[in-house]
């Protein structure tokens, strides 16, 4: 099979040929539709992510695809099921084996596109807002990098749970996706006083950063008492530092959220959110937006669209031509 691969670190991705995996005990073995691409796929090919694997490895951390066949000790579901999984790893494949636990299916409605970028996304945002921040409705929410793969869906989501959202973005284009996902106000993110422009909303109750340095800073300054902070994550690689003090006079939480590793200590959280989101894509609730869909040869070209920020919500690769 083919396989698009990190040889070592800060070595580029190339396509290789390779074994096609054997289940092991408790695996599902899938065969691959899509793959969703994700920020942490960059940072993999640097080392600089949290979960990097030891090279040589297969780049893409959310799949969708049909199941192929079980290892011992997996009764079902059967053959031909159409499923997504978060496997990490691996996903830029054209078979992977994974945990049967975390095989999810998906709604007979749902595209492969749709459902490899699907889970991250969108369980990023859901446990994030409600598990973590207990987003309460009638609060105003803050979101950063709001048409990105993770932001579009806190707009999305926040305005399901009864917030009033607030979408910092860079440029008129991706301002106009984050106001189709249900954003009440939109704020370019190179205004000169963000600070500024969030104070006269009348401040900041949750704020969901995916962006970290300057942004964090002015959306920290802006937030009212007892407002939470949700640190997803790090695009503008700048990891800000919290001035604790300050944290003390507004009453102020600072929540670090990392969606992966929930799987590791409480992973029933991160399949129960799943299924609820599932639900909620079938009742029409959610609409998940794929800028890009490309085939299999391209995934450098995805990759490319990432880093220079050119795409809004998901970039997807298509591993196996599906029909019309």
């Amino acid at each position: 099979m083919r396989a698009y691969q990190v040889p070592e670190i800060d070595i580029p991705p190339a396509f290789v040929e390779c074994e096609k995996p054997e289940p092991n005990v408790g695996e599902t073995r899938v065969k691959i539709a899509c793959c969703g691409l994700n920020f942490a796929d960059l940072l993999m090919q640097k080392g600089q992510y949290q979960d990097t694997p030891p090279a040589p490895f297969t780049l893409g951390m959310e799949i969708a695809g049909t199941i192929d066949t079980h290892g011992a000790g997996v009764s079902g579901p059967k053959a031909g099921t159409r499923v997504a999984v978060f496997g990490g790893q691996g996903g830029l494949a054209e078979y992977g084996c994974y945990d049967a636990r975390i095989v999810l299916p998906i709604p007979d409605a749902m595209s492969m596109a749709e459902a490899a970028a699907f889970q991250i996304a969108y369980g990023t945002s859901h446990l994030a807002l409600g598990y973590r921040a207990k987003l309460k409705p009638g609060e105003t929410l803050l979101v950063l990098g709001a048409a990105g793969g993770v932001g579009l869906t806190a707009v999305e989501i926040g305005k399901l749970m009864g917030a009033t959202v607030i979408a910092v973005a860079r440029g008129a284009d991706k301002l106009e996706v984050a106001r189709k996902a249900g954003a009440d106000h939109l704020i370019e993110a190179d205004v000169d006083d963000l600070r500024g422009e969030l104070k006269a909303l009348g401040g900041v109750d949750v704020v969901y950063d995916p962006v970290g340095g300057d942004l964090f800073k002015a959306a920290f300054r802006a937030c009212k008492p007892e407002a939470r902070i949700l640190t997803i994550g790090f695009a503008s690689g700048d990891v800000p530092k919290v001035p604790a003090n300050h944290l003390l006079v507004k009453n102020i939480d600072v929540l670090g959220f990392y969606w992966g590793g929930y799987l590791k200590f409480k992973p029933e959280i991160v399949t129960d959110s799943l299924r609820e989101l599932f639900d909620w894509y079938e009742q029409g609730k959610l609409k998940p937006h794929v800028s890009h869909l490309l085939p299999f040869e391209q995934a450098a070209d995805g990759m490319e669209l990432l880093r220079a920020r050119k795409s809004t919500g998901k970039v997807v690769i298509e591993v196996t031509p599906q029909e019309a």
